[in-house]
């Protein structure tokens, strides 16, 4: 909430794209309200329970007023990534994604867990395993790196200029 507040000064309502029905997306929204709410910014909460509900949820962002859309990790939206970025261009929204790779297909902005070092953190845990450690007896390890990703391709579509401190923080620029 943060990064896109940034990115957009003026930003005072955000479309949330979430599938209640995953595990953990309850605690998630309750998290972005406590953001939402320190930034001052109103949310919509969209439930996408089928990718047929995607266009609608867009439509709704829309009607709405949405500045911005945050698009949750969801089993339903993932796979749809070239779909939500192009809507999210369409339609002119500021959109912060929940993967990488809809950043590389289109997408503004991506802030989150680093996939790549949690890959090989997991290989440590497989190696541990083999050499006899029980699974019960490992530590539970939370992420400890993040990337940020900015497509200045999907900025330029929606008239949108990154300012310069953030441009800077960015891990992977795309021009």
């Amino acid at each position: 909430m943060e990064i896109l507040r940034e990115v957009v000064p003026k930003l005072s309502r955000v479309a949330i794209l979430g599938t209640s029905t995953n595990p953990g997306h309850a605690q998630v929204i309750k998290e972005v309200e406590l953001a939402a709410k320190a930034f001052g910014v109103k949310l919509q909460n969209l439930d996408v329970l089928d990718s047929k509900d995607i266009e609608t949820a867009f439509r709704a962002a829309s009607k709405g007023r949405a500045d911005g859309v945050l698009v949750l990790t969801s089993a339903i939206l993932v796979p749809q990534r070239v779909q939500l970025t192009e809507l999210a261009v369409k339609n002119g929204l500021h959109a912060i994604y929940c993967n990488s790779g809809f950043v590389e297909d289109g997408g503004l902005m991506f802030y989150g867990v680093n996939v790549l070092d949690l890959d090989r953190r997991a290989a440590t845990y497989v190696d541990k395993i083999l050499k006899g450690a029980k699974p019960a007896d490992l530590p539970v390890e939370q992420p400890t790196k993040f990337e940020f990703i900015i497509n200045l391709k999907a900025a330029k579509q929606i008239g949108l200029t990154i300012p310069p401190n953030v441009l800077v923080r960015a891990d992977k620029v795309i021009k």
